[in-house]
């Protein structure tokens, strides 16, 4: 599986079929987590907490933080705590 970072959101590939996605809308200083999906073929695998995983390292590289308003990104984000620093107070 590869990752693609374009147009404010990471998907994952498999063969060239996009089987998920986080997206996120910036803005100054601050990413705001809106969505995350993730092919049923793939639930189960960690692949959503990897799509996170991918916005976290991006902020961090950028200097930014992260607004989880997605449901399952601030779930991950709250149950992991080395990606709290990233997080927008």
């Amino acid at each position: 599986m590869d990752f693609k970072h374009e147009n404010n959101r990471f998907t994952v590939m498999k063969d060239a079929e996009e089987l998920g996605y986080i997206s996120y809308i910036p803005d100054g200083d601050v990413l705001t987590v809106d969505h995350t999906e993730v092919s049923p073929k793939l639930e189960g695998q960690g692949v959503g907490k990897q799509l996170v995983e991918q916005v976290v390292q991006y902020a961090r590289q950028e200097g930014k933080k992260i607004d989880p308003q997605c449901p399952f990104a601030h779930g991950v984000i709250e149950k992991t705590p080395d990606f709290q620093d990233v997080v927008a107070k």
